[in-house]
């Protein structure tokens, strides 16, 4: 029903321009159930203002203040937007999400009741470039800084995410030509002493984000929040390249991985705050004979998004390292996130990551197992296996006996060289 609020000398005119028309629209429902009539084919009923307390009586104070829009026109205008490519909309629509989610009092809300729905936060976020954001962001990195500018620029970024500079190999600033260079800085030989006794230490500096059991084939990537193992790895590597149990095919993915029967797998998350060593280490004496490398989005990794995005993990880029220990199979993830595209891992020249084009839900396989090498890549405890440009993720996923124990716990800061869990 429309209601204006002066009379109209002449019959009402058979199409109305509601773009100069001050309305309010209002649903009422008739005496017999039935809803009123304000489709796009019927003509709006206009009412001129009667006594007090009648039903076409002077609107309220409350009805005067409400926020009025011209609901046929906006219809027609939603109409219009229904009808474009899914790209074209997503872009249209764009603006007003994000004006939806950022101007108070929900002052868009009375948009919704018109036929207009939001793109939710998880979709506006997921729509952001964030590769090509990654990729100019790199660029950046690259420039080199003047001389006199390097010092300011250093130590705004030490002040910002509490860098220690003491343990690097180089503390003056001056010789870190750009960005890339001051991200990635050496440490001093003994600002991270290995630990000998326990069997897994912690491969980079960072914090726990979770660890354990795998269970059902999930893994959790921050508390409550799973995803799938089979997802995050990829399909079953073939047995020739991987020391895989001949289970039978229909087992469930987790229990293919298991190669000796009595042990388990397990899995430690570690997240990497832009302020740490971004540099990581082999966590211990074991043998890479694959590489698995998915191209994919690059959004934050922060624990706080990581509660938001279910299977955040598996969307984003990440270069997969399987292998084996001396108690079965052993993996180390290293997954992108926003302005950390580039992932590299020394002994692997032929990996290039954060590329312009690539195809949803693929991925790249490369064996170290040749004729020449049978044995795959050995990789010593502590020995530099690879480095992010700014700060990521590394998932540990790996096969133990059943009384191996995690000396840690949930988000706990911890340091390259530290323990991780011993037997």
């Amino acid at each position: 029903m429309v209601r204006c609020y002066k009379a109209l000398s002449n019959p009402p005119p058979s199409c109305y321009n509601l773009r100069k028309v001050k309305i309010h629209v209002r649903r009422l429902r008739s005496g017999n159930g039935g809803s009123s009539s304000c489709a796009g084919d019927q003509h709006p009923q206009l009412e001129s203002p009667g006594p007090a307390g009648s039903a076409g009586g002077t609107p309220s104070r409350r009805t005067r203040f409400r926020l009025q829009f011209p609901q046929l026109a906006l219809r027609r205008r939603l109409g219009q937007l229904s009808c474009m490519s899914r790209p074209a909309l997503k872009l249209r629509s764009w603006p007003l999400t994000i004006l939806y989610y950022l101007l108070p009092f929900g002052a868009l809300k009375p948009l919704t009741r018109v036929g207009w729905r939001p793109m939710s936060r998880v979709a506006l976020y997921k729509s952001v470039p964030t590769r090509l954001l990654s990729r100019a962001w790199g660029r950046l990195n690259q420039v080199e800084l003047p001389t006199w500018l390097r010092k300011p620029v250093y130590s705004l970024y030490i002040w910002t995410f509490g860098v220690n500079m003491k343990e690097a190999a180089v503390e003056d600033l001056h010789h870190y030509r750009n960005l890339s260079e001051f991200f990635r800085r050496k440490l001093k030989p003994q600002a991270r002493p290995v630990c000998g006794v326990h069997s897994v230490i912690s491969p980079s500096d960072g914090k726990i984000l979770n660890f354990g059991q795998v269970k059902n084939c999930e893994v959790e990537q921050v508390k409550g929040v799973t995803y799938s193992l089979e997802s995050f790895l990829g399909p079953r590597i073939s047995t020739e390249e991987m020391h895989f149990s001949q289970a039978p095919p229909n087992n469930s993915f987790q229990k293919q991985l298991v190669t000796k029967e009595g042990n388990e797998l397990y899995h430690c998350v570690i997240y990497l705050a832009p302020g740490d060593y971004h540099c990581f280490h082999s966590p211990t004496d074991w043998t890479v004979s694959h590489r698995r490398h998915f191209p994919g989005s690059l959004m934050s990794v922060n624990p706080g998004v990581a509660r938001w995005i279910k299977e955040l993990f598996c969307h984003n880029e990440r270069v997969v390292l399987t292998g084996d220990w001396k108690h079965g199979f052993f993996s180390l993830t290293a997954v992108g996130a926003t302005n950390v595209g580039s992932i590299r891992i020394y002994f692997d020249q032929d990996l290039h990551t954060n590329s312009p084009s690539y195809s949803k839900g693929s991925y790249n396989d490369f064996s170290f197992i040749s004729n020449n090498n049978k044995e795959g890549i050995p990789m010593r405890k502590g020995e530099h296996l690879g480095e992010f440009n700014l700060g990521s993720t590394i998932v540990l996923i790996f096969e133990a006996p059943k009384d191996f124990r995690f000396n840690l716990k949930a988000g706990q800061k911890i340091r390259f060289g530290e323990a991780l869990g011993s037997l």
